[in-house]
């Protein structure tokens, strides 16, 4: 029994949930995975799994020993890393997740940049609304836009982002501008969904940020859907104040009620808190955090 494997095998159970879902994420046969695991059980003489048609349960010994088998698996990783160069020379690969717009608009062109600079890394870049896990998910390091939640993670702090409202020239001359927050109500509004509340946006009103209820016409899950639908004069969208500077630039949105935006949203690269970091990572957030507070803050409204 090659004891490694198991441990992984058994991570991918824990992790899926069942003995089918880990056939599926390491690619191995049902029966292969029940072998490998009725053999770890075999040899620790312990149950380590519950297995139902539904759903694997750990027991009580099976808990300790996973969170065992992520310590040792981890430690293995790393000194194959090592092994294979990874501290010694930026080479390798790296995944990269960022949001769609502000990915597209700035955080590609760093890879490019980046990539040219250093031509033994590879880059993979997800481009997402909704952030990705950043352990589950295998990815070295984020950008996250917003307030970050209390964890292990390490954070760099590129700069702030504003959330804004904005419409076409053309719904404002025929609906009219609102001048405060609370004329929203006699407004289409276009909610973008992941962004805010589809029944409410955040304003600072009297120094204080206060939840104004607006009337969606459209929602939508997408921040291009959102400054299309206000190009076309649909109604007033609330998206990030970098996402409209072409929009505004050409002339197709203004934006309104600057004197009432809420608290800025900080934004950050955020990679997994380890000890020593490949030289593939360290390249690029070195490469990547001034160029990117650069272009914040030169959309930053």
């Amino acid at each position: 029994m090659d004891r490694l494997d198991a441990m992984a095998v058994l991570l991918a159970v824990v992790e899926t949930g069942s003995l089918s879902g880990a056939g599926r994420k390491l690619g191995m046969p049902l029966p292969t995975i029940s072998r490998k695991l009725s053999e770890l059980e075999d040899y620790l003489g312990a149950r380590l799994v519950i297995r139902s048609s539904r759903q694997s349960i750990l027991t009580d010994a099976g808990r300790s020993y996973t969170a065992a088998c992520l310590r040792i698996l981890e430690q293995v990783d790393e000194a194959e890393r090592a092994a294979a160069g990874e501290y010694s020379a930026p080479r390798g690969g790296l995944v990269i997740a960022a949001p769609v717009v502000f990915g597209r608009l700035h955080v590609l062109p760093v890879i490019i940049e980046f990539l040219q600079a250093y031509p033994e890394i590879e880059v993979r870049l997800i481009q997402a609304d909704r952030n990705a896990h950043i352990l589950e998910d295998h990815i070295d390091v984020a950008l996250r836009i917003g307030n970050l939640p209390d964890s292990s993670q390490m954070a760099i702090k590129l700069g702030d982002i504003h959330r804004v409202a904005c419409a076409s020239p053309h719904y404002l001359a025929q609906r009219g501008v609102p001048d405060t927050p609370d004329k929203l109500s006699v407004h289409d509004c276009i909610a973008f969904d992941i962004l805010t509340s589809v029944d409410g946006w955040m304003f600072n009103v009297g120094n204080v940020d206060r939840l104004v209820a607006i009337k969606p016409r459209l929602v939508v899950n997408t921040a291009e859907a959102a400054i299309d639908a206000a190009a076309a004069g649909l109604g007033i969208a609330r998206v990030l104040s970098y996402q409209t500077v072409d929009a505004c630039r050409a002339g197709r949105l203004q934006l309104l009620l600057a004197e009432f935006q809420p608290s800025a949203w900080p934004v950050s690269l955020v990679y997994a808190a380890q000890g020593q970091l490949p030289l593939k990572l360290r390249a690029f957030l070195d490469f990547a955090a001034p160029r990117l507070k650069a272009a914040i803050q030169s959309v930053a409204a």
